[in-house]
């Protein structure tokens, strides 16, 4: 493998990014950071929203949920991921019909303004720090992932230790979003989409051709190895269907609906009819993504069988005397330790790369402007002029990257690989208090009149989640998945039912 030329692939494409960033930011101000302006093509933002959703980790994990093997421990087999996927799709329709609307009808540059109008102050402030944690963690948590995949099969080959490649990976980061934000990264995250499924389409017609199989043969061939089994009938299991499935809505509405990420592209298009046709559009989309990427990972196995892999009670194994590659490492082993030739190499870290950027752009500039907006209130204050409030914001900006910076390190130390799902498990419990508040506004007109009751309620509903998480697991065979926030959003939802009383008070409902 040809490292050099590798690296030489990925600074080319990294230089375009800076190109389109510096034609996307001229004239930009705070606005056009925020909100681009309310400018944005909806076909744009949805193509570019399916790399944001998908993210580096989702390029690499899910080719790896494929496979399941006896006496390890995986979170999915076969194509079960799918089932929340369908989720997914679900939860993206009520995002539309509900949550779209809503914001578009208070004109919102951050959607947690919504629960100040509906409830007080604090609710305001208590919505976007809960989203700055639950993104602020995801996001670095899928940044150290890939970063340590790149260092492991690319990078540390050539002594390049891991604080610099993170570095250097956020560094390049940072400097395509800094002057643009929101307006920048609609059009960086429609290109890096397209490579990302341009590589993956590549990947699946390579490994078709060296094994000489049509899509049907190589279909078959997968459900005889029981790869392509959609279904998990085991209601103890923590990937049960139904679970799975309403776990992928609630995951959707809390995780896209109530996520400044997320909605910030959606509220930055023009008018709420394209805003939702391009919600849709992009739903509709990441059934066929999804698929292809489950595909593409039951080929991964069959490849690796026919070139030396083999199962064990231990995991699976690419070579004889070879370290466990199961899950993670399957795609980025076969792509860089000689087992695919050059040229797929370099598409596979485009990919990955592409894959990695819509996720992390987009975090580190929703965290600015949530911070901005929601705490700073910075579009609010009259005191200061339009180049005071963009000093600030860089600052903003720049603080959060060199935050990111130490989270990834934090990780690195951990060095555990299952954090991915402990990750995942932490957003049941951060996500959760926003899906009770926004339920609770919305399907209710009760008012809360204690000041800190909704601080209260926010605190204890994950602590009580964590309990009866903990003493379900230790206590009987059922094990609870994603459900968790649907958990943690109904006990939020309960306990701000039971701090509340029928007045209204007119100058804080949302009609």
């Amino acid at each position: 493998m040809n490292t050099t030329f590798i690296l030489i692939c990925v600074i080319v494409y990294f230089l375009g990014l800076l190109v389109i960033s510096y034609y996307t930011s001229r004239n930009s101000d705070n606005q056009s950071f925020f909100i681009g302006n309310k400018k944005s093509k909806w076909w744009l933002v949805a193509f570019g929203m399916i790399g944001t959703s998908l993210s580096g980790v989702t390029f690499i994990s899910v080719p790896g949920t494929v496979g399941k093997l006896t006496g390890t421990e995986y979170i999915y087999g076969g194509f079960e991921y799918y089932m929340m996927v369908i989720g997914f799709f679900l939860g993206y329709f009520i995002v539309a019909l509900v949550l779209l609307p809503l914001y578009y009808r208070m004109n919102l540059t951050s959607i947690y303004t919504y629960l100040g109008k509906r409830f007080n102050v604090e609710a305001h402030k208590i919505g976007s720090i809960f989203f700055i944690i639950s993104r602020g963690i995801g996001a670095t948590a899928r940044l150290y992932l890939v970063v340590n995949v790149l260092q492991i099969f690319l990078l540390g080959q050539l002594g390049i230790p891991f604080w610099l490649t993170t570095f250097i990976l956020l560094v390049m980061i940072l400097l395509y979003t800094f002057e643009g934000g929101v307006k920048t990264i609609v059009i960086t995250d429609t290109l890096q989409t397209t490579f990302m499924i341009v590589s993956l389409i590549i990947c699946i017609v390579y490994i078709l051709n060296n094994l000489d199989l049509s899509v049907n043969q190589a279909f078959n061939q997968l459900k005889e190895q029981n790869y392509t089994h959609f279904i998990n009938t085991d209601i103890n299991s923590k990937t049960y269907f139904l679970k799975t499935l309403l776990g992928g809505i609630f995951i959707t509405i809390a995780m896209t609906g109530l996520d400044q990420e997320m909605m910030q592209k959606n509220i930055s298009v023009d008018n709420l009819h394209n805003s939702k046709k391009n919600m849709l559009t992009f739903a509709g989309t990441l059934l066929f993504v999804n698929i292809a990427f489950l595909f593409l990972g039951g080929l991964l196995y069959i490849y690796s069988m026919q070139n030396g892999g083999f199962y064990t009670e231990n995991g699976f194994f690419l070579h004889q005397g070879g370290e466990n590659v199961m899950g993670d490492d399957l795609f980025p082993a076969l792509s860089l330790q000689g087992y695919f030739p050059l040229f797929l190499s370099v598409i596979f870290i485009i990919g990955l790369i592409s894959a990695l950027f819509p996720s992390a752009d987009g975090a580190l500039t929703a965290i600015t402007s949530s911070f901005c907006v929601d705490l700073l209130k910075l579009n609010e204050d009259t005191s200061k002029t339009e180049k005071q409030k963009k000093s600030t914001r860089l600052k903003v900006h720049l603080t959060f990257t060199i935050i990111f910076f130490l989270l990834i390190l934090i990780f690195k130390a951990i060095n555990d690989k299952s954090i991915v799902y402990l990750i995942m498990e932490v957003a049941g419990y951060t996500y959760g208090p926003l899906l009770g508040l926004f339920a609770f506004g919305i399907l209710t007109k009760r008012s809360i009149h204690i000041k800190w009751g909704i601080l209260g309620v926010t605190l204890l509903a994950p602590i009580l989640s964590y309990c009866i998480n903990y003493w379900v697991t230790h206590n009987s065979d059922y094990k609870i998945g994603v459900e968790l926030i649907i958990l943690n959003g109904f006990l939020t939802f309960l306990g701000l039912y039971l701090l509340s009383n029928k007045r209204q008070e007119t100058q804080t409902i949302v009609k």
